[in-house]
């Protein structure tokens, strides 16, 4: 399933809404890196790929701009490990 994901630079979010439910990925810029600190779904559209899709639109973002990505949350570090094909 395709979702609209805004990118909100000034507040390090991508952002979804689905069903009226905000989803989040929130991530930190450090030197050459962004980090992913949280992923956030609400329980309601859980199970639905919002998390993928912001988490790719992150690394989508990263590599656009040259960053090292460094998934700090559970959720990042697992979709890593599923797509090797953006370490």
């Amino acid at each position: 399933m395709e979702y609209t994901i805004n990118h909100d630079k000034e507040n390090h979010l991508f952002t979804t809404i689905v069903d009226n439910a905000t989803a989040y990925v929130e991530y930190e810029l450090y030197n050459n890196s962004m980090l992913i600190m949280h992923t956030i779904v609400p329980r309601r559209i859980e199970g639905r790929g919002v998390a993928a899709a912001l988490v790719q639109a992150a690394y989508e973002y990263a590599k656009s701009e040259n960053l090292q990505v460094t998934p700090v949350c559970s959720y990042a570090k697992a979709w890593e490990m599923r797509h090797p094909e953006y370490k």
